[in-house]
């Protein structure tokens, strides 16, 4: 068969595809910090170049109103279906640095992963299908369907103006479906496919007392301490079985079917485990919902900051001016980002601690829950490829993170989004160390191959 054909090639290639992620991996592509903006340019470039370099794609980088867009397209197969293939090239800062055991931009192998700030999310997963591409290209000159490339380099940052970019370009992004080489399966051990993501917004918050710093043995006992004032009010945020407390905060909540709750309780998990991989005593959370229904189908409000006062060595005896806290709620539908976080903003306004005031600020981009049909066809296909590469059928799971991508192809272009990343969620993307699987770097490839293949053949 053909497709043998192919993925000879790429077995055959693997070293090369391998010496390629290394190379990508070591550009300092952070996309938050100003200082590394030449590096944003310059992972862009190579993208672009690599993408030209695959075969006879139109490659071009298009400017947003921040780091550019990296799109290319192959529209040789006619009656075919056409793929949007999504990714990113930019990646999060590698802090705190003294925590990673080698240079997070200095890829390294230990155990069969590689080791870099970005090779899991998003870098890996993004050049299998360039790869896959070219692949076709040497063995066969073709692809069995067509296919454009959208790479963005502000994914991190919250893809500010890819909402822009894909409305602008609606007509230059027209396809079938989506597949997204972002998004992670959700463990390791066996293949998956996420249909569901959910949704975010976000709100930062001062508290300010008096008009400085005060002297705690001169004023203590006086006036209010923000501090304090702070851990009341975000204790308010939560009743003391785990419910979000916030007047209106579940008003729009979807409830699962006697089904979904059903299929999500066949899945295979092991809360012992789980504690023990994340290093937590116990669960807690929402009353009424398994684990993963409060991960994959609830909505959630965090605190992922707090801060405020001295926290130098030693100790400086002061009530501060001010404390601050950063808040972020996964939404799930049919919740819209800007009320819930409306509502938010009304309950703290409302509890207010004596002597303080409130400034809170709503993040600029929220993100709505997105899901998938799960008989969609392309889907059936996904499932199908990864079948054939891992010998078995793969699982069928949800995600408790966002990606807001998938809101946005809806939204505008009316696309489903399928997600078809080889990351797995225990990589420590975000966080020191992060790893990808070696093995899973051949495994995409095959089963990128396998997929474009199926696709063709749906119309043949």
């Amino acid at each position: 068969m053909a497709t043998d054909a192919v993925l000879d090639h790429l077995r055959a290639g693997h070293e090369r595809v391998f010496a390629r992620l290394v190379e990508f991996a070591a550009i300092p592509s952070i996309s938050t910090d100003p200082a590394h903006a030449a590096d944003i340019a310059r992972a862009a470039r190579w993208v672009a170049h690599e993408i030209t370099a695959a075969g006879p794609f139109t490659v071009r980088e298009l400017p947003t109103g921040g780091h550019p867009v990296v799109y290319a397209e192959w529209l040789g197969a006619p009656g075919q279906p056409t793929v949007l293939v999504y990714g990113h090239y930019d990646v999060q800062p590698p802090d705190p640095i003294d925590k990673w055991v080698s240079p997070p931009f200095t890829p390294t192998v230990r155990d069969g992963r590689l080791y870099a700030r970005g090779v899991s999310d998003d870098k890996a997963p993004m050049l299998v299908p360039i790869a896959v591409a070219a692949a076709f290209f040497a063995v066969e000159g073709r692809l069995p369907v067509n296919v454009k490339l959208l790479f963005e380099g502000e994914e991190e940052i919250g893809s500010a103006h890819l909402e822009h970019f894909i409305r602008t370009h609606a007509s230059m992004l027209a396809a079938d479906v989506v597949v997204s080489a972002d998004g992670a399966m959700w463990r390791p051990s066996e293949p998956s496919l996420t249909v569901a993501s959910r949704g975010l917004c976000g709100l930062e918050l001062t508290l300010t007392a008096a008009g400085k710093d005060l002297h705690s043995g001169r004023h203590g006992g006086g006036v209010a301490n923000p501090l304090h004032a702070l851990a009341a009010l975000i204790a308010s945020l939560h009743n003391a079985d785990g419910r979000v407390a916030v007047e209106g905060f579940y008003d729009d909540v979807q409830e699962l079917t006697a089904d979904e709750r059903a299929a999500i309780a066949a899945l295979p998990y092991d809360e012992a485990a789980y504690l023990a991989q994340i290093g937590a005593p116990a669960l807690v959370g929402e009353p009424g919902y398994t684990t993963l229904e409060r991960q994959w189908t609830r909505p959630t409000l965090e605190v992922n900051g707090l801060w405020g006062g001295y926290q130098g060595p030693g100790q400086k005896t002061v009530i501060p001016a001010e404390a601050h806290a950063k808040i972020t709620c996964r939404l799930v539908p049919v919740q819209d980002p800007s009320r819930v976080a409306a509502s938010v903003q009304r309950h703290l306004e409302a509890h207010v601690p004596p002597g303080t005031r409130l400034a809170v600020t709503i993040a600029d981009h929220g993100a709505r829950a997105a899901h998938i049909r799960t008989d969609h066809p392309a889907l059936a296909a996904a499932s199908a490829a990864l079948q054939a590469t891992y010998g078995v059928p793969p699982l069928i799971v949800r995600m408790g993170g966002t990606v807001p991508i998938a809101e946005l192809f809806q939204t505008h272009l009316g696309l489903e989004t399928v997600f078809f990343s080889f990351s797995t969620a225990d990589e420590d993307f975000h966080a020191p160390n992060e790893f990808f699987r070696i093995h899973r770097l051949h495994e995409g490839l095959e089963a990128w191959t396998r997929y474009w293949r199926m696709l063709g053949e749906s119309r043949t």
